[in-house]
């Protein structure tokens, strides 16, 4: 037998999570907060860890954390878990409960890491795509649920790369059929104003992502949370490697909760105005149509070839992401919402790609 021999078929044939090696001045390519966090939260997180001996392991339970999540998110404690990014916990929650014969119902175009993970796992994913205005079939979505022996729904709400957001309405209705649990990553709630966790108190099958990667600028600390029924957090917990959530990001962490408010929400609330101004601005481009989203990004039909569009911002130092080989999305990039000055280059230079005579290949 040979060495890869000794992988699942199942692995060899899948193609890594990976994302391009590019790099440019204006990046709006991984839907990242444009702005750094701010010089008090840095100062409060460092004034904390000065004396911290750097010898000695984090919290194994990081139970102060825990405390200020659950008070930030309104639940309760021993239903918080942090970790190692939102995309550790989609991890640890799959292996708990995926192996070869459970199903993962999933809507895409979307995160293809629950894909990814899940085919890992030797379990079956079950793809219900969005509808033509890329919003979710929720019908169709109820019926596969109940008719499929689905065992875990993940969405994301709103949706990476569409901007969708599932209503409490519809995610109630499907909560009411689902015979396993039903996962919302709610990566960038802040930017939609909306979130299912007081459907947590109604529900327990519920599960809810959150990062601290998006709104809240913490990208390169890698910090998440997951919120669910304090019986279903105590068995996901079992995944989790040993002090899975570095002493840093930790501390980083309670600072970015308790500074929030008057620090990082003025920040959120620019982001919003500029997605509007971009959406806008776009949509005034010929060639170019953008879906409305509730995100901090937003996909756009092109007439050109995304490839080309791609390969014509980054001659400009502009990286977004190219999104043409997702399902559904043969004809679109995604470009996540940066500063003032980033949107205004961004937008300047596709209105010049737009403009320039094309060739009969592209």
């Amino acid at each position: 037998m040979s060495d890869l021999e000794a992988i699942k078929s199942s692995v060899r044939n899948l193609k890594a999570y990976t994302l391009s090696p590019h790099r440019a001045s204006v990046k709006l390519n991984q839907n990242e907060n444009p702005w750094d966090v701010t010089a008090a939260i840095k100062a409060e997180t460092l004034r904390r860890l000065e004396d911290r001996k750097w010898s000695r392991y984090p919290d194994f339970i990081p139970t102060s954390l825990h405390e200020r999540l659950a008070q930030f998110a309104s639940w309760t404690p021993e239903g918080v878990i942090a970790g190692n990014g939102s995309n550790e916990l989609i991890q640890a929650l799959l292996m708990v409960t995926i192996n070869d014969r459970k199903r993962v119902l999933i809507s895409e175009p979307t995160f293809a890491l629950y894909r990814q993970v899940t085919t890992v796992l030797g379990g079956d994913v079950i793809s219900v795509p969005l509808n033509k205005e890329f919003k979710f079939d929720v019908d169709t979505i109820l019926k596969v649920t109940e008719r499929s022996s689905i065992d875990v729904v993940v969405l994301c709400s709103p949706n990476n790369p569409t901007g969708c957001v599932l209503s409490d309405d519809d995610l109630r209705r499907l909560l009411r059929v689902a015979p396993g649990l039903v996962v919302i990553d709610e990566a960038y709630h802040e930017f939609a104003g909306h979130s299912a966790v007081p459907l947590l108190n109604e529900f327990d099958n519920l599960v809810v992502l959150r990062t601290f990667s998006k709104a809240m600028g913490l990208a390169a600390l890698r910090v998440g949370y997951l919120l669910a029924a304090p019986k279903l957090a105590t068995e996901i917990r079992k995944a989790l490697l040993p002090y899975n959530l570095n002493a840093f990001s930790q501390t980083a962490a309670e600072v970015c909760i308790e500074m929030y408010g008057g620090e990082l929400m003025p920040m959120v609330q620019r982001i919003i105005g500029e997605r509007e101004r971009l959406f806008n601005a776009l949509s005034s481009i010929g060639g170019l149509s953008p879906v409305p989203s509730q995100a901090n990004f937003m996909i756009v039909k092109t007439q050109i070839p995304p490839k080309s569009i791609f390969t014509e911002l980054l001659k400009r130092d502009i990286l977004v992401r190219d999104v043409s080989s997702y399902p559904m999305l043969d004809s679109y990039f995604r470009v996540n919402v940066g500063t003032p000055a980033e949107n205004d280059a961004l937008i300047k230079a596709l209105k010049e790609i737009t403009a320039a005579p094309r060739t009969s290949d592209e």
